[in-house]
C-alpha cells in the first residue's frame, strides 16, 4: 500500500458482484461519504482494495481467496457498503415530509438483502422506481445473507445497490 497523503484515509468496504464478495480496504479522502461514493462525479473504473478477502461463487461452492491487491470492474458491482461496525450518517433528511420507508428483499447475486427503500408517500414502489432514475439505489436497515454460506450474516445501516443488476421483491 503506498503512503497516505495527509487527507487521505483508510476505510474498510464490502464490494459485491454476481459471482463474488470482496472485503478489503480502500483509500479514501479524509472528508468523503465512503457510504455514498459511487454516486459521485470521478468515480474510477476499477474499485482498488488491498488485502482483500474475497468469496467466489462461480463454477460450484463458494471458494476463498487473498490477494495483496485487487482491481473490481466498477460496473461489475452490484452493491457495495462500509464493513461493519463502520458507520457513517444516512444520506436523506429524516424530518423530510412525505416520505415512507418500504420494506424490501433484493437479489444480489446469490445474496438476499432484507432492508428497506425510501419512497415518496404519494406512489407506489414502481412508480417511485421509475421516477428516481438513479443507477445506486441506497438500502436502509439491511441483513444480508446468502445460502450458500449459513454463517454469514452481515448487518449494516444502509448500502448501495446497483440498480440495474438486481432484482426487488416487496416481501
Amino acid at each position: 500500500m503506498r503512503q497516505l497523503a495527509e487527507d487521505e484515509k483508510i476505510v474498510t468496504v464490502m464490494v459485491y458482484t454476481n459471482s463474488a464478495l470482496a472485503r478489503g480496504e480502500m483509500i479514501a479522502k479524509g472528508n468523503a461519504r465512503v457510504s455514498i461514493w459511487l454516486r459521485t462525479q470521478g468515480v474510477p473504473n476499477y474499485i482498488h482494495l488491498f488485502k482483500p478477502q474475497v468469496i467466489s461463487f462461480a463454477g460450484g461452492a463458494p471458494k476463498t481467496f487473498s490477494f495483496g491487491e485487487i482491481f473490481i470492474p466498477t460496473a461489475q458491482v452490484t452493491a457495495f457498503h462500509l464493513a461493519p461496525p463502520a458507520q457513517e450518517p444516512l444520506d436523506y433528511d429524516s424530518s423530510e415530509l412525505n416520505r415512507t420507508m418500504q420494506t424490501m428483499d433484493v437479489m444480489v447475486g446469490s445474496f438476499i438483502l432484507k432492508g428497506k427503500i425510501r419512497i415518496s408517500t404519494q406512489t407506489d414502489v414502481g412508480t417511485s422506481l421509475d421516477v428516481m432514475r438513479t443507477l445506486w439505489l441506497s438500502i436502509y436497515e439491511a441483513e444480508i445473507a446468502n445460502p450458500y454460506l449459513p454463517q454469514f450474516n452481515v448487518h449494516v445501516p444502509m448500502l448501495l445497490v446497483n440498480s440495474n443488476q438486481v432484482a426487488l421483491g416487496i416481501p
